[in-house]
């Protein structure tokens, strides 16, 4: 169920870019682009991490901007992959890559803090630690009067 989501945030996120960004285009209907989703989301799961690894000294080096440069070689990546496949999805140069997975970040993380923000229940009361003899302190206080 959690691959479910994210898979449905990053490929609402994806739609956004092709939408937002010049040179990011997907021609086709939504069964290519759930498939476009699927190859984005299956690169970012095997190949970003070991990316990210090599590159962690770059990425501590320049505090964290060149995990953009990854997140748009990525993009890129699965537009190669896509358009190999056939799928309609085109990403015609590196600045349009950077600026689609800057926009795909974005808001895959508003989408995922939004969803969290609905779904996450409220934190209960505290409890009241009880006295020595026993007693509830909420059964201790005195009732209000009314006139």
């Amino acid at each position: 169920m959690r691959f479910l989501i994210r898979f449905l945030t990053n490929a609402a996120a994806l739609w956004v870019a092709t939408r937002l960004v010049p040179g990011v285009t997907f021609s086709g209907g939504w069964v290519p682009f759930l498939a476009v989703s699927l190859v984005l989301a299956v690169i970012n799961a095997t190949l970003r991490p070991l990316v990210k690894l090599l590159t962690c000294p770059l990425i501590l080096l320049t505090l964290g901007l060149f995990a953009l440069v990854v997140n748009g070689l990525m993009l890129w990546l699965t537009s190669s992959v896509s358009q190999s496949l056939g799928l309609g999805f085109h990403v015609t140069g590196f600045w349009a890559a950077f600026f689609g997975g800057l926009v795909i970040s974005i808001v895959s993380t508003v989408v995922s803090m939004a969803r969290r923000a609905v779904l996450t229940p409220p934190p209960a009361p505290p409890i009241l630690p009880s006295s020595n003899d026993g007693s509830d302190q909420r059964a201790a206080r005195p009732a209000p009067r009314h006139p």
